[in-house]
């Protein structure tokens, strides 16, 4: 089966909100990236909860976004403390907008996705999660900041 460039996107779009879950999950839970994978692949993608079928997502873009924000967790923690406006520590961030932001800081370490779209998208992973806050534009200040320092030659 073939898919359309817009289904592919879609599904890119549905394992990135995939992959701020399972960060989260592993945070919390203290589960191995592998058990985390492996959950998120048998279970959530295209799985049927209260009659809501939720969208397939792509298991090669979410198990990267998974292992790099794993593998570079580190730099890319920093990277957001110096990106985070306030001066707030990432420790006393929202846990799901840490893991958001550490999402999207592995996606930025891969030059396949262009800086402005990771941002975009990600912003509406912020929605997804805080529908009527102001969170969606603080995720979309701290990962302009982010990107910038990640891939200065976008912009």
């Amino acid at each position: 089966m073939t898919l359309s460039g817009n289904q592919k996107r879609k599904m890119r779009s549905a394992s990135r909100l995939y992959a701020v879950q399972a960060l989260f999950q592993m945070e919390h839970s203290s589960q191995t990236i592998e058990a985390v994978q492996r959950e998120f692949l048998d279970h959530r993608f295209g799985a049927t909860y209260d009659g809501d079928e939720m969208q397939e997502g792509d298991p090669d873009h979410f198990g990267r976004v998974l292992e790099d924000a794993v593998n570079y967790q580190a730099s890319i923690d920093q990277m957001t403390d110096r990106a985070l406006v306030a001066k707030w520590p990432i420790a006393r961030i929202d846990p799901t907008l840490r893991a958001l932001f550490r999402a999207a800081g592995a996606e930025f370490r891969d030059t396949g996705t262009p800086p402005k779209v990771v941002i975009v998208e990600y912003v509406d992973v912020a929605r997804a999660f805080f529908p009527d806050g102001k969170e969606p534009s603080f995720v979309n200040a701290v990962l302009d900041h982010m990107a910038r320092e990640a891939r200065p030659e976008a912009f």
